[in-house]
């Protein structure tokens, strides 16, 4: 491949000064580990994300992704690629598309972090729910495959593909209430009144529902790619927060874009007019349910709060790594400040129901 071809991969730019790496390191890792690989190489960065700075390779006619831990101080068990790693190609050999890894490196001396390397999938990446250039038939075959992809991976056999130590089966929320707790406290630049109700009541009113599957926790549409022509998922990205854990943390994270205002992060609530083609909330919980043999769901204002929770404190994460002058997206600071509305939004749902 040339660098003209890469220099055209959507959504990179040259690699940012905060997170270069050893080329030459990189590739003489790539040529060991990465069967058949051969140099030179050509290294671009993408962009967004707030996590795992991540890398295009073009090299010998192929491309390859590399996604590294950040440099800097780390707040405990975040951007655990070595887990990532483990969990996308386990699920290699399942029905859940995912890209083909080659390599985990967990030898911080190669390029400052540990990272790992996987395929380049071609495709497109659709960041804005509402579909807007697609006509209604595509944005409706979308969010359908969406849903029977997250229903796929809720049917893993996660103890067959190897991930029985994945996590602590049971107790799901409770552990989830605690950790994003801490990591809020841990990020703490504001005292954010609804996060203390939040912190509060979230853990004397957990449903009794205790099934464990493999979860994703980041499944959204921003975080697949779409085929480039077809209406279908081709591979389901950033499984940095996967553990085993309860379905439902998924599919309401996965519905709360219909929750919260334009102001908020993929979101498409109060917009003027949502497209054709698009579910409703009730729409698309009632088409988990059918692929998953549910006949409801109660408490459903529990899971919802729950994730708008859990976002609350992945933003003011954002925010203390800005605070910390290591935040790798230009516009992660206004991420950050979303902590306080998403807040705020998950104590509304509770308080509407109590």
């Amino acid at each position: 491949m040339s660098t003209a071809r890469a220099a055209h991969i959507p959504e990179t730019v040259p690699v940012l000064e905060t997170h270069r790496i050893d080329e030459d390191a990189l590739r003489r890792y790539l040529e060991a580990h990465v069967p058949n690989f051969s140099g030179p190489i050509t290294v671009r960065q993408f962009l967004g994300g707030q996590s795992c700075p991540t890398y295009h390779i073009a090299a010998g006619g192929k491309e390859y992704v590399v996604r590294r831990k950040p440099p800097g101080k780390l707040l405990p068990s975040a951007h655990a690629v070595d887990r990532e790693y483990r969990v996308i190609t386990a699920l290699g050999g399942t029905d859940v598309p995912v890209p083909r890894t080659y390599a985990l490196c967990e030898d911080p001396l190669v390029i400052g972090t540990p990272f790992y390397v996987m395929d380049y999938v071609h495709g497109r990446v659709l960041v804005d729910p509402m579909l807007p250039d697609l006509p209604p038939a595509e944005r409706a075959a979308i969010y359908e495959d969406m849903i029977d992809v997250l229903a796929r991976l809720h049917r893993v056999d996660w103890q067959a593909v190897g991930l029985a130590e994945f996590g602590r089966p049971g107790n799901y929320y409770a552990r989830q209430i605690h950790r994003w707790a801490q990591q809020y406290r841990a990020s703490e630049t504001e005292k954010i009144e609804a996060m203390e109700s939040l912190v509060e009541w979230l853990p004397a009113h957990i449903p009794p529902d205790d099934l464990t599957t493999l979860v994703h926790g980041d499944y959204r549409l921003g975080n697949t790619i779409i085929h480039p022509t077809e209406p279908r998922i081709l591979a389901v990205l950033d499984w940095e927060l996967s553990t085993l854990g309860h379905p439902l943390a998924d599919l309401a994270y996965s519905s709360v874009t219909s929750r919260w205002g334009p102001e908020g992060l993929y979101s498409f609530k109060d917009r003027n007019a949502v497209p054709a083609g698009i579910p409703t909330e009730e729409e698309y919980v009632r088409a988990y349910c059918r692929r998953t043999g549910r006949a409801d769901i109660p408490d459903w204002h529990f899971y919802i709060a729950f994730a708008l929770f859990r976002l609350a404190a992945i933003a003011q994460g954002i925010m203390g790594r800005v605070r910390d002058g290591t935040a790798n997206d230009p516009g992660a600071a206004e991420r950050g400040r979303r902590a306080r509305p998403l807040a705020e939004e998950a104590w509304a749902v509770i308080s509407s129901r109590t």
